[in-house]
């Protein structure tokens, strides 16, 4: 069996985001902006607003994982890995 040299492989193999950063975002926006719709449905005797608190959470979660994980890179990086040249 042969042995294969751990520095030969790309050192950037790993995805460039955390998905838990995603689901958090997602997740803290839903629960934060419900709360805060569910806080003003009680206080103006609704029943409505919780559902848009939580669209709205919902849709800036997603908004911020989007502008966080599609951020451009700073001139003369790539988004490639190195290529080994021999």
């Amino acid at each position: 069996m042969s042995q294969q040299d751990p520095s030969a492989a790309p050192q950037d193999d790993r995805p460039r985001g955390d998905p838990w950063h995603a689901f958090g975002y997602i997740v803290s926006g839903v629960a934060f902006y419900g709360f805060l719709g569910w806080l003003l449905d009680r206080w103006l005797e609704t029943d409505f607003i919780v559902a848009l608190g939580i669209i709205v959470g919902a849709g800036l979660g997603i908004y911020l994982t989007f502008s966080r994980f599609n951020r451009a890179l700073p001139p003369g990086q790539s988004h490639e890995p190195p290529h080994d040249q021999n």
